[in-house]
């Protein structure tokens, strides 16, 4: 049984240049999300945040079968951890950083989850990476750099905008104080809030799966990084070999005091207190609670024996087999093969196979849109294309003069267009329902849709039509006619067609 120590631990330099490293490069990855907007940011600035996963990219590489220049940010992240292992996952990563904040007070009568459970972060590293091999990226769900840019994006701006529009409501009452509000939201929209309110289908699931990881830490303090993140076993895998690791001196009194403070409790009481360098993040909490200095990080190069929990011959063959069955799960999705009237995906998205390859599901096209046009989907595209982008009109429409999604994907699976190339790229076909729409069914002069195009040429032009009215009269009706040849399907005429519910005018897959 190992010693307890409560003696107060010492400020350490380390564990302080730490803590100010993670809150800097929050704020970074945080204002990179935020800027990231048309007009905002440069689309290079937007895309190092996804473009530093060494898992998002490899993915993408082996998936679409195409090197992107930018991804050799996540190269030197992952030749780093030769280096100083997973110094990543406890300096810089924007979602650890979030788990550390979200540290609840320890239980003591609380059990530690199995070492065993471990292995389920790399049997999920190698299912997302055969997966991807088959063409499959929808696992990359999981990749911690996407799912803080999609929990941003969807769910933790959008409640922080609704939060901010209450005090504001509340205050803008108190006559002394109205004026300093509506000058303190001129300031602050649209350059850090939109000026409208955002709204994200499916947002609550994105929203739940983030509280999700973060309630994960009752159980055991950042439970996602030990037994989840398939990043964080990418980046264990070489780190086994790092040169700069955690080791003990022959003074260590085994008082347990490092174990106790080690947020990945990857410290062996029964082994001398050694630890793994795959699961060490170096956060230099140890070094702060070490009374005796019996502990240093200095440079070695000593490969990390064997561990209980790494994945055998046997597990690594299941991994392979749930890869296989996933694929084909996603690829005979009964979603997936029903009519796909409104799966209208962004402006020059002509191959959808090839679309599904390459789109990392990162969320940085939601944010960038400025008319929230772009939705996450779920029920189009199916399992396989859950959560990547598509045109849903009604809630908003494709900008003319707007290319953002093209410009800022990180991984081109939403080409770059110009803009001039971007106005005559074909999102899909407009169609008149004239059993609703009010200039056809109820005789009225409506010529919103004709107005609102935005082609020079106009898609939609008017023909005059001639009726005969219940009481005998004649009445001449201007009637919208779209022109599919000229027509881009960008959505205006939908989102602003004045008929309630579905609109009379719809934009339906090429």
């Amino acid at each position: 049984m190992p010693k307890t120590n409560t003696r107060q631990k010492r400020p350490d330099g380390w564990v302080i240049a730490r803590k100010i490293t993670q809150a800097i490069a929050f704020v970074i990855f945080f204002m990179a999300v935020v800027f990231s907007r048309q007009n905002g940011l440069p689309a290079v600035l937007v895309d190092f945040t996804i473009r530093l996963s060494p898992l998002a990219m490899l993915s993408q590489l082996l998936s679409s079968k195409t090197f992107l220049a930018g991804s050799t940010l996540s190269l030197i992240i992952l030749v780093s951890s030769l280096f100083f292992g997973r110094a990543w996952c406890g300096w810089l990563c924007p979602l650890g950083t979030i788990l550390d904040l979200f540290n609840f007070p320890k239980r003591k009568i609380a059990k530690q989850p199995p070492e065993n459970l471990r292995k389920l972060k790399y049997g999920l590293l190698i299912v997302i990476l055969l997966s991807a091999i088959f063409g499959n990226l929808t696992l990359l769900l999981f990749d911690p750099l996407t799912i803080f840019v999609r929990s941003t994006t969807l769910t933790i701006l959008p409640a922080l905008d609704r939060i901010v529009y209450a005090i504001e409501k509340l205050l803008i009452k108190i006559p002394l104080l109205a004026e300093p509000v509506f000058a303190f939201d001129a300031w602050l929209r649209p350059t850090f809030l939109p000026s409208t309110a955002p709204a994200y289908q499916y947002a609550f699931l994105v929203g739940l799966f983030f509280a999700a990881i973060i309630l994960l830490n009752l159980i055991a303090e950042r439970f996602w990084c030990r037994y989840l993140c398939p990043l964080g076993a990418m980046l264990g895998l070489p780190s086994r070999l790092a040169i700069f690791q955690r080791r003990t001196k022959v003074s260590c009194s085994t008082c347990g005091l490092c174990d106790n403070d080690c947020p990945t409790d990857t410290i062996n009481s029964q082994n001398n207190y050694q630890s793994d360098p795959a699961e060490c993040t170096l956060c230099m909490n140890c070094l702060q609670s070490c009374q005796k200095d019996s502990l240093s990080f200095s440079p070695k190069w000593q490969p990390a024996p064997h561990q209980a929990y790494d994945l055998n011959r046997r597990q690594f063959l299941s991994s392979v087999g749930i890869s296989i069955a996933s694929v084909a799960l996603f690829s005979t999705d009964w979603i997936k093969r029903k009519a796909k009237n409104f799966l209208l995906r962004p402006p020059g998205v002509v191959n959808e196979n090839e679309f599904l390859s390459t789109c990392i599901r990162c969320g940085v096209c939601f944010k960038v849109c400025p008319t929230q046009a772009l939705q996450p989907d779920f029920s189009e595209s199916g399992l396989e294309g859950a959560f990547t982008p598509i045109l849903v009109p009604r809630n908003g429409f494709c900008d003319f003069g707007c290319n953002a999604c093209g410009q800022n994907c990180p991984v081109q699976a939403i080409p770059p267009l110009s803009l001039e190339d971007k106005r005559q790229s074909k999102v899909g076909h407009a169609y008149i329902d004239h059993n609703r729409c009010l200039a056809w069914s109820d005789h009225i002069n409506c010529i919103v849709c004709e107005e609102m195009c935005p082609i020079p040429q106009k898609a939609i032009t008017l023909e005059t039509g001639h009726f005969t009215l219940a009481d005998g009269s004649f009445i001449e009706v201007l009637l919208p006619v779209v022109d599919r040849e000229r027509c881009i399907g960008c959505g205006i005429c939908e989102n602003k067609c004045p008929v309630q519910g579905d609109s009379a005018i719809r934009v339906y897959t090429l």
